[in-house]
């Protein structure tokens, strides 16, 4: 009998994970959810199961801790399952300048922003070369192709690792039919400012700088089916890369420090 594949969504409790999960939940993709809330996870689930009929598992995991992917990846084969979507999505971000935290408030956001991704993708790509099928989405963010600001100091590196990382590993993987997208939004309606403390600080933004997480999820599944490798979220949100990509770096330096002052894009 052939093993049932599914999807795996990191972060998957709010925001971009959860609309991710709704979506692939449409389209009748068996899930594997996992987060840190349990109760969001299966208030979710819950609600997926009696709309779509589908069949989710949830593992709550913190990928803060270096120990969670393997336990993760470990208790996903114990169930039986094949994971032939990977939307690693789980992320936040840390307020501040470099040095006004301490380092173990900067290795935990490593390991959740960075180390885990790789991680994940390195031990479910053996599975899904062996099916000869995979789709993975590493949600990076519009701030991972601009220059960084002053402030939330490993956010935008991060996210641009993940670009970077995506890039390699979808010409590793192309001629084993694995398609590997970074998908990168710009201000996104999620809990992300609520968490970090910047919500007073982003309302002072127009409205078009906004995208639902709903219309980002539905841009990333459609862009790495399409074998996108990386994919900038709306019209003015890929203009405003063209328009930094044209600038002199001190220029572009200037403005996206004088941005940062006030806020933060994110993915």
């Amino acid at each position: 009998m052939e093993q049932p594949t599914f999807g795996l969504v990191t972060g998957a409790s709010a925001g971009i994970g959860a609309a991710f999960a709704r979506e692939l939940a449409t389209r009748g993709h068996p899930l594997v959810l996992t987060a840190r809330r349990a109760d969001r996870l299966e208030a979710l689930a819950a609600e997926l199961r009696a709309k779509h009929g589908i069949d989710i598992h949830c593992i709550p995991c913190d990928l803060a801790d270096p120990a969670a992917p393997q336990s993760l990846c470990e208790e996903i084969a114990r169930r039986g399952i094949a994971v032939d979507m990977l939307v690693n999505n789980a992320g936040y971000g840390v307020t501040g300048s470099f040095l006004s935290r301490p380092w173990q408030t900067h290795a935990q956001f490593i390991q959740v922003m960075m180390t885990a991704p790789a991680e994940l993708c390195h031990r479910l790509l053996h599975g899904m070369r062996e099916r000869g099928h995979g789709r993975i989405i590493n949600v990076a963010s519009l701030a991972g192709l601009l220059p960084a600001p002053a402030g939330h100091t490993l956010y935008a590196a991060s996210k641009a690792y993940l670009i970077k990382f995506s890039q390699a590993l979808a010409l590793e993987n192309r001629r084993h039919a694995i398609n590997v997208c970074a998908l990168c939004p710009g201000f996104t309606y999620s809990e992300f400012h609520d968490v970090n403390g910047t919500r007073p600080h982003m309302q002072h933004l127009s409205k078009r700088m906004w995208m639902s997480a709903e219309a980002v999820a539905r841009d990333g599944l459609a862009a790495v089916e399409r074998g996108d490798v990386v994919r900038v979220c709306g019209g003015l949100n890929r203009a405003i890369k063209r328009l930094f990509d044209a600038l002199p770096d001190r220029l572009a330096l200037h403005l996206i420090n004088d941005r940062g002052k006030h806020s933060q894009v994110k993915g």
